[in-house]
């Protein structure tokens, strides 16, 4: 007997990176094994010198084919076997290590938009729909687009065993979120890569495209973001570093240094309307979705919980806007004496 796996890597492609995944057949019982693959077509290496390394990280049922069948997310190695210049996933893993005792957790919100052709889903062929605002968790024909793709994408990401912890309808025709979480930032962002491709796979079937663009379209619509809630032990239990995590955030260089690294065409969404703050402004607030990080309501009544960080867009690298948060929120509250 044998068994098919698909291994799937983040390429080098600028400035927004893409999924790539071929399939490997295995006897059954083997182990993943590390492969390899041509780096000069995934813009990861030049021609002369292109083999690359799939290492396997994160594992998984696959929920398309089924049966012993698995999806295998890796991280790509240089043939020395040290992480390539675009393995942001290694970056991330020594700054989990050294803040795993503060127990930082998230759940991120990813918005994308489904495109049937040139036109994202439920737009018209000449004009524009209605405006924004009557589709946003929505019912109905007239204003639903994609449902059939949405289910049988939370279908297969539940399948594969992904802590997905919801779905909705947002603003604009053809507009929809998932989140992934809460759990480490390691688990989070391999989830939401896996989560990703079984999206775009999904869609596949259907004959329709998914895009995590910024501003899927220009005008009077709000953008597709992925906002991340973010906490650690000490924020799950005392207000005050609530509070520290947000000052940390907004300290110095940090606000830019962070935006610069939350996703190309952020100057585009994050400018002041839409439920956005702009990009080169920090600020916090209870209940302000203006703001660049919102303190939910209940969070300040309870004097306990998360952060929301507005600023991510949809097309972030989740291994580099959790290793960011966990490193400037993590330091902060120690600096403060709350670890």
């Amino acid at each position: 007997m044998s068994y098919k796996a698909e291994y799937i890597w983040i390429d080098g492609t600028e400035p927004t990176a893409k999924l790539r995944s071929k399939t490997r057949i295995l006897g059954d019982g083997d182990a993943l094994p590390i492969w390899g693959f041509d780096g000069s077509s995934t813009n990861q290496a030049q021609g002369h010198a292109s083999d690359r390394v799939l290492q396997p990280v994160f594992s998984c049922p696959d929920p398309i084919r089924g049966g012993g069948d698995v999806l295998v997310l890796c991280e790509v190695l240089n043939i020395d076997m040290t992480p390539h210049e675009s393995n942001t996933r290694a970056l991330l893993r020594p700054v989990a290590e050294k803040f795993a005792g503060q127990e930082p957790i998230f759940g991120i919100e990813q918005e994308y938009t489904f495109f049937d052709g040139a036109r994202p889903l439920g737009f018209p062929v000449n004009g524009f729909p209605a405006a924004q605002g009557g589709y946003y968790c929505g019912v109905g024909a007239d204003e639903i687009f994609g449902r059939d793709i949405v289910e049988k994408h939370l279908d297969h990401c539940l399948a594969a065993g992904l802590s997905i912890s919801g779905i909705n309808a947002e603003v604009m025709p053809g507009q929809w979120e998932f989140q992934v979480g809460p759990v480490g930032p390691l688990e989070v962002s391999d989830q939401l890569w896996i989560a990703r491709w079984l999206l775009y796979r999904t869609a596949e079937d259907f004959n329709v495209s998914a895009t995590l663009n910024p501003k899927p379209v220009k005008g009077d619509w709000n953008g597709a973001g992925a906002h991340t809630n973010f906490s650690t032990k000490a924020m799950r239990e005392d207000y005050r570093a609530i509070i520290s995590a947000c000052e940390a955030l907004g300290e110095g260089s940090k606000p830019l240094d962070h935006v610069k690294n939350y996703g190309a065409g952020i100057d585009e969404r994050l400018t002041g309307l839409h439920e956005t703050a702009p990009w080169n402004e920090f600020s916090y607030g209870v209940s302000d979705r203006g703001a660049s990080v919102r303190i939910p309501w209940q969070v300040e009544q309870e004097g306990r919980g998360y952060i929301e960080d507005r600023r991510p867009n949809a097309n972030v690298d989740p291994y580099v806007v959790t290793r960011l948060i966990v490193d400037t929120c993590c330091t902060g509250l120690e600096k403060d004496g709350l670890v």
